[in-house]
């Protein structure tokens, strides 16, 4: 992690920042602000920001980003907030910046949680095969928790469209696919066209708030307490819809261990103590009291999404546009992905 600075961080003009949040919260700010980025790249920034004694976290979109849409800081900031007094753990929210003139880009505070975000075998085996399972568990039961808030009641019931979600998920995904496809995938064409085909029915009846992209490693986490999921953060994709989507691509993430070892996304799953797919949808279907059938179609969906994101990551990488280990191999989880995503639909009720 970078050390502390006091001026010189990219993306964060300290002065800036203090000038607009001395008017928003005043009196919060003590001393002389230093700050760090913790997360960046094409990725949203995430920084620590603090006086000596208080701590912040700010988020802003990447330096030099196009689309606004994917790397909506509202959507983050609204859902979070929403969530605040609920039994989902979340970051308390202090202020958003819609203004770009602060720092160039719409921002927002939150709480700074003490955690670690899990995403390697190495990292859960030095925990040990206990707490790994336990880490593991409360992850499912925290998603049936989010599930089972009402919308209404926290205020997001106008977040998203839920009714036709499943068939707009399909259609965006195939159209992902064709602006980043860099040869023939005969199993995408496949996988898509049963996929449009089995949308299933009553799509979008059955809403909740859906994260959008949950896995372990957006999850900050103490391996040492008594509920070790301490805040879930990363909400950019939250919005309303079919909250089996949310399991089904947590199982592909998990798999992908498997499917592909030495992927660049996460190897978390193949720590010993972490429980298979069988266990996690178990332990789900009893937390939430919710009925998977129709697990088949969303593992089909979240298969497609995640080669999709791979398939992406090859392009930009044969483009020269990526920087870090492990990308060059991303293109030969692809196939394997699709495949299983045809096999999903054919096993799976």
């Amino acid at each position: 992690m970078s050390e502390l600075q006091a001026s010189g961080v990219p993306g964060l003009d300290l002065d800036a920042f203090r000038g607009w949040y001395d008017g928003v919260r005043p009196g919060e700010v003590a001393g002389e602000l230093r700050a760090r980025v913790i997360a960046g790249g094409k990725s949203n920034l995430t920084y620590e920001v603090t006086d000596g004694t208080s701590w912040w976290i700010v988020r802003r979109p990447p330096l030099g980003h196009v689309l606004a849409t994917a790397h909506d800081m509202g959507r983050e900031f609204t859902a979070m907030s929403a969530l605040a007094d609920t039994d989902v753990p979340v970051p308390r929210t202090y202020a958003h910046c819609t203004d770009p003139e602060v720092l160039g880009e719409p921002f927002y505070v939150m709480e700074r949680v003490v955690g670690t975000p899990y995403r390697s075998r190495a990292q859960l085996e030095e925990l040990g095969a206990e707490r790994t399972r336990a880490i593991a568990t409360e992850m499912i039961d925290v998603l049936a928790r989010l599930h089972a808030v009402d919308p209404a009641a926290v205020g997001l019931d106008g977040f998203g469209r839920p009714l036709g979600f499943l068939g707009r998920q399909v259609k965006r995904w195939g159209m992902q696919l064709d602006a980043s496809k860099t040869r023939p995938l005969p199993d995408a064409d496949r996988l898509l066209e049963r996929l449009a085909a089995e949308v299933p029915a009553g799509d979008g009846e059955d809403a909740t708030i859906v994260h959008g992209d949950y896995r372990l490693d957006n999850l900050l986490v103490d391996a040492d307490h008594a509920e070790p999921v301490r805040a879930v953060v990363d909400w950019e994709m939250a919005t309303l819809g079919d909250p089996l989507t949310d399991v089904a691509l947590l199982m592909v993430y998990d798999d992908l261990g498997n499917l592909h070892p030495g992927n660049a996304v996460a190897d978390a799953s193949t720590a010993p103590g972490y429980p298979a797919t069988e266990e996690h949808l178990a332990r789900y279907a009893a937390s939430s009291g919710r009925d998977l059938s129709g697990i088949g179609f969303r593992l089909g969906l979240a298969h497609l999404k995640l080669a999709v994101i791979c398939e992406g990551i090859n392009l930009r990488h044969q483009l020269g546009q990526t920087v870090g280990e492990g990308f060059d191999a991303m293109g030969e989880a692809v196939e394997p992905l699709l495949a299983a995503g045809l096999a999903a639909l054919d096993t799976r009720p």
